[in-house]
């Protein structure tokens, strides 16, 4: 099954949860789809690292055949193509690698070139496979590494955890779409709600079944609780603001594999996810 774990910003715990999630089962894959910022791989601490790089096809023109007919830059819809003094411009930056322009030239004066825009690794630590995807800064979408971290590496256990990137951009949508269940990481506060509500629109837009856990949990009133129980949202598990689990995560240590409280926790969590998504998968199979 693929879990999905998301969250509205960075910081609310969500590589906390799908981490330790990952490390409770008997074998996962963690899939860090964070391609701007990952660090899993900091917890992980993975051994026997398998690199591979990122390319995409953009176009390359050849002058002497460009009869500058403007098609391809009508066609653009991305402005990545412009004829100015009398030369084919291609801003590489903007191209989203369609190929129509190259399809639809009449004089066949361009062709594709590959571009780097980033890397994928694979290594093991213990249970766990982890997969990593970074993009060279400056890029301006992640979507082709996430598509390859979540297609082409093998996938070949029962648990895949995917820790998506925060927010609900086009990178977050890519990370959920196959996913079975998504994991939606909220806040104890008013600004947790407002991010809670915005990936909670867009799992309901993909039409994925999820549940909240709620991180940082103390006593008193809790505005992400509030809110799940007014829009009837599961609450799958409560991880309190706990000084000890604050100090493991912040020297990048898996709080399951040092202590038995979290690892009870976390198993409680994982156990609740699987029926959840066994329940779901029943009801709409």
């Amino acid at each position: 099954m693929k879990i999905a774990v998301l969250s509205g910003k960075g910081g609310t715990g969500k590589t906390l949860v799908s981490v330790n999630l990952a490390s409770v089962t008997k074998e996962s894959i963690y899939i860090d789809c964070d391609i701007e910022e990952p660090n899993g791989h900091l917890f992980f601490k993975p051994k026997n690292y398998v690199l591979e790089s990122i390319s995409v096809k953009i176009p390359i023109v050849d002058e002497r055949l460009c009869s500058g007919c403007r098609i391809c830059v009508d066609f653009c819809k991305f402005n990545a193509l412009a004829f100015i003094i009398n030369k084919l411009i291609v801003f590489d930056d903007v191209c989203h690698s369609c190929g129509g322009c190259i399809v639809f030239c009449p004089e066949k004066a361009l062709s594709e070139k590959d571009k780097l825009i980033g890397i994928a690794q694979c290594g093991v630590s213990e249970n766990v496979t982890v997969v990593t995807g970074t993009l060279n800064v400056g890029e301006s979408s992640g979507v082709p590494i996430i598509k390859k971290l979540l297609k082409d590496f093998p996938l070949g256990k029962e648990f895949i955890f995917i820790d998506c990137p925060p927010g609900s951009a086009c990178i977050v949508m890519e990370s959920i779409k196959d996913a079975d269940y998504c994991i939606i990481v909220a806040e104890p506060t008013l600004f947790g709600v407002h991010n809670l509500n915005m990936v909670y629109e867009l799992v309901k837009l993909f039409n994925k079944p999820n549940g909240v856990v709620l991180n940082k949990c103390l006593e008193g009133e809790n505005p992400s609780e509030k809110f799940c129980l007014e829009k009837d949202i599961r609450i799958l598990g409560r991880i309190p603001f706990d000084q000890e689990l604050g100090k493991l995560n912040s020297n990048a240590l898996i709080a399951v594999r040092e202590n038995q409280t979290y690892r009870d926790l976390f198993s409680s969590l994982l156990q609740t996810v699987t029926k959840e998504v066994q329940h779901e998968t029943v009801t709409n199979p």
